[in-house]
């Protein structure tokens, strides 16, 4: 599902983040939102905090920048596989 992407001034990226405990309710399908909304964005970095959710977890996909044929190869090859997900960083 496409999560609204929050705007400048919206109050929950004014607060501090939350630890996320292990358990966290819908943790798998919120990241699963998240990379949803970033494609959907045409981004390659997404907070929680951005999708409305004050917790300590951001994704990141570089994979995009692979793409570049004026990049070093080997460089490339790091980057085709970068999707990662970041909990409590």
């Amino acid at each position: 599902m496409i999560l609204p992407i929050r705007a400048y001034g919206d109050p929950v990226l004014k607060k501090v983040a939350q630890d996320i405990e292990p358990g966290h309710p819908g943790l798998e399908q919120l990241i699963e939102d998240m990379f949803e909304t970033m494609y959907a964005a045409s981004g390659v970095g997404l907070a929680a905090p951005q999708v409305g959710h004050s917790i300590r977890l951001f994704i990141v996909d570089a994979s995009p920048f692979a793409e570049d044929e004026d990049s070093d190869p080997a460089e490339n090859a790091v980057l085709k596989d970068f999707k990662k997900v970041f909990i409590n960083p």
